[in-house]
């Protein structure tokens, strides 16, 4: 099993999508290291050798920061947004979308489920007795 990044990659998928498993890396990035490298992207993680694994490994702690060192990047930019007390550092205190995104009916990933509101419902269009 190949360890990259401190994430073991899955053996039956290959290298290419594999890759993107790592925090940081995505389809481009994939695509750019593993021809840096010369390995087709189509072979399977459990076909390499250590060789390519090992030029994979470098490849990746040369050129990206991934995992721990950029989930903390992230994390202090966003610190240091709701420091200063910026649009976004406050929607991101609110827990609310920060990139100008609606929230009247989507949303429901950041503001939680729905709540129950006494008196909503079935009164529109019935008529009084």
């Amino acid at each position: 099993m190949a360890r990259i990044a401190g994430i073991d990659l899955p053996k039956d998928k290959p290298i290419g999508v594999a890759l993107q498993r790592i925090y940081g890396i995505g389809t481009t990035s994939s695509r750019r290291i593993l021809s840096g490298v010369g390995t087709d992207p189509g072979i399977r993680v459990k076909d390499l050798d250590e060789e390519q694994v090992a030029g994979i490994r470098e490849a990746v702690e040369k050129q990206y920061r991934v995992e721990g060192d950029l989930r903390r990047e992230v994390q202090s930019d966003i610190k240091r947004l709701i420091e200063i007390g910026s649009y976004r550092g406050l929607r991101h205190r609110m827990k609310l979308p920060a990139h100008g995104q609606r929230t009247r009916t989507n949303a429901r990933t950041k503001r939680g489920p729905k709540k129950t509101v006494a008196g909503r419902g079935q009164r529109r269009g019935i008529a009084k007795k």
